[in-house]
């Protein structure tokens, strides 16, 4: 059974910074590439950032360009979202998903494996 847990949800001030977690575990589980996305109260989920591990490289959302880094490693099936900059919009609980194979990184639907999510609570 696949599992993606995240961590390092919490609430912090404007202008803080957050580093999110998301390990993943189970047998039978590969991956080309893991996305994070958020959902605000009453609104969609949204892309955030993704990386690729053939390509190795990253997208962002043109809403945390600039603030949000994501890395991981893939032999050891970990990514990280490294926040910086918070803003009270980006308060909203923060999923990341894995894809079996590649057919784009921004849709929620490109996506084969999600984790429960982690709170991110952004005060002003």
């Amino acid at each position: 059974q696949v599992q993606l847990v995240e961590s390092g949800g919490g609430v912090v001030q404007a202008g803080g910074s957050l580093r999110l977690s998301c390990a993943a575990s189970g047998n039978g589980f590969s991956t080309v590439a893991v996305g994070w996305f958020r959902q605000a109260p009453g609104k969609d989920r949204e892309f955030v950032a993704a990386i690729g591990w053939t390509a190795g490289g990253t997208v962002y959302a043109d809403s945390v360009k600039g603030r949000f880094t994501m890395s991981g490693d893939n032999a050891k099936r970990v990514v990280f979202l490294q926040m910086e900059n918070l803003k009270p919009e980006d308060t909203a609980v923060y999923y990341c998903a894995g894809a079996s194979y590649y057919r784009g990184y921004e849709r929620a639907s490109d996506y084969d494996y999600w984790g429960q999510g982690t709170q991110v609570t952004v005060s002003s």
